[in-house]
């Protein structure tokens, strides 16, 4: 079997090969597939399962699936959906307790067995990945919940070969060309795909593949691939001195501009693939003999979230996106060293108003505060 860090071409039939030998191994594949007009992440079993010849269009507020025309299985971009909703699901039970022989008996949430195969996941996206790492299983305390999730995972990455208008990766550092802990990174060409070695396990799930060295040939045209995304990245933020430029300019009346178009409906933080915001609810039967304790995501943008004993601390939309923004790309690399933004652009695409981050911090730069 190749070595870790070898690069090796597949023909693209390897890739129903691989996919059973993931599923041999135990694995759940979840992937990109075409659901509702949109690409969504869900179980597949099948290359066929995959988004092939199918390709997006976004803009700010704006996100169409057309026909590619050719037979790429990964000739799209970021969806509406992240990774974190199988890492740190939208809803994940945390405890429970029963009346039993008039004493409560409390029992800790069943564990997730599940071992999940992350097929097509992008630069930014295991960046994002990366940076949830930090936030539920780095410093003093974690989640078990999400570091045994974490621990079991298989992760198949797939270098960009487009960009979309709201891609700003380049300047986050976080793509289009995939690199941090992956198993096995794949990069697309017409007619097969170069694998990037990364792990033991990525090794193994090439047995049976057809796998060849990589010729120069073949590692040109996948360098290539990645040349053309990253010409295709327009959008630019400046990000050397965002925490002083944004913690400077608090009373900035940028702020209150953005907040009159701001409808606080939360989508920027959904569809984030590193917001972590939740909420705990707890819940019993009509009988008083059950009861249930639940983590759901929450947002930031939801005015309940910042209400504690003695008022709300965040009243306005002013307040709440000014509290979002600065969070992501200023305190966020205080509490967990990195920003919290990935240049994904996904919180832009699927703003109702077309709100763009990138066009806001840079109107604050030009009036900053000396």
């Amino acid at each position: 079997m190749p070595l870790i860090s070898a690069r090796v071409t597949l023909p693209k039939p390897a890739l129903r090969q691989i996919f059973e030998n993931l599923g041999r191994a135990g694995f759940t594949l979840v992937g990109p597939r075409v659901r509702d007009g949109a690409i969504v992440l869900e179980e597949i079993e099948r290359p066929e399962d995959l988004p092939l010849g199918w390709t997006d269009e976004q803009g700010p507020g704006s996100y169409r699936l057309r026909s590619g025309g050719d037979s790429q299985y990964f000739d799209y971009n970021c969806g509406p959906q992240s990774w974190k909703k199988l890492l740190n699901p939208p809803r994940q039970a945390l405890l429970s307790a029963a009346k039993v022989n008039g004493a409560w008996e409390f029992r800790p949430a069943a564990r997730d067995t599940c071992r999940y195969a992350f097929i097509g996941v992008r630069a930014c996206e295991l960046h994002a990945i990366g940076i949830q790492d930090r936030v539920f299983a780095g410093g003093d305390w974690q989640d078990p919940l999400y570091a045994e999730r974490r621990r079991r995972l298989f992760i198949l990455a797939v270098n960009c070969s487009r960009a979309a208008p709201t891609c700003f990766c380049t300047s986050m550092q976080t793509g289009p060309r995939v690199s941090g802990a992956f198993d096995l990174a794949l990069t697309e060409t017409a007619d097969h795909f170069v694998a990037d070695v990364g792990s033991e396990a990525g090794s193994q799930i090439l047995q049976d593949t057809r796998w060849e060295p990589a010729s120069a040939f073949d590692l040109q045209q996948a360098a290539a691939v990645s040349e053309r995304a990253e010409q295709q990245v327009r959008k630019k933020l400046e990000t050397g001195d965002l925490p002083k430029l944004l913690y400077d300019n608090l009373d900035h009346p940028r702020w209150e501009e953005v907040a009159a178009r701001c409808l606080s409906c939360g989508n920027c933080t959904m569809v984030c693939p590193t917001c972590f915001c939740s909420t705990v609810e707890d819940s019993s039967d009509l009988r008083g003999e059950t009861a249930e304790r639940v983590r759901v995501w929450d947002s930031c943008f939801v005015q309940d979230f910042s209400h504690v004993h003695g008022g709300n601390v965040r009243p306005t939309t002013r307040a709440r996106y000014r509290q979002w923004l600065t969070h992501k790309f200023a305190s966020w690399i205080g509490q967990f060293g990195t920003s919290g933004c990935v240049g994904c652009g996904r919180c832009i695409t699927w703003c109702p108003v077309g709100i763009d981050v990138t066009e806001e911090i840079e109107a604050i730069r030009k009036k900053a505060v000396p």
